[in-house]
C-alpha cells in the first residue's frame, strides 16, 4: 500500500477537560499517512486518480476549528473516521500532538492506526 502523508498541520481548536481549556483555543498538530493506491494517478497523470491532500487538509482544517471535544483520543477517532469514510483511504496513521501541554514535554497526544474494516 501507498503512503499519502500530510505532516505538521496546524490546527487551532477547543480541546480539553478543564474548565480553562474549555474557554481558550489550543493548537493541535497532525501528522497523517494515509494508505492509497497511486499507482493510478501515476499513470494518467491526472489528481482525480489520486488522494488530494488538499482537499483532505481542508475538511480537517474545517472540522477540528469547528469542534469541542475533551479528549484528544475522540478528536483523533473522529478525523479518522472523516479520512476512511469521505476519501475512500483504506488505512490510516494518525499523531495527534497537543503540544506543551504537559510542563516540560515538547508535545503529548495520540497515535492512532485505523483501518476502513476494522
Amino acid at each position: 500500500m501507498d503512503i499519502v502523508f500530510i505532516q505538521g498541520l496546524k490546527i487551532d481548536c477547543v480541546i480539553g477537560i478543564y474548565d480553562w481549556e474549555r474557554e481558550i483555543r489550543q493548537d493541535i498538530i497532525l501528522d497523517i499517512e494515509m494508505g492509497f493506491d497511486i499507482k493510478p494517478a501515476s499513470k494518467t497523470d491526472n489528481i482525480d486518480q489520486t488522494l488530494d491532500y488538499k482537499l483532505v487538509s481542508k475538511r480537517l482544517i474545517d472540522f477540528v476549528k469547528n469542534s469541542e471535544f475533551q479528549l484528544v483520543e475522540t478528536l483523533a477517532e473522529k478525523i479518522c473516521e472523516i479520512i476512511l469514510n469521505e476519501f475512500n483511504v483504506e488505512q490510516v496513521k494518525l499523531t495527534l500532538n497537543k503540544g506543551k501541554a504537559v510542563t516540560g514535554a515538547q508535545g503529548v497526544g495520540v497515535i492512532i492506526n485505523r483501518t476502513k474494516n476494522g
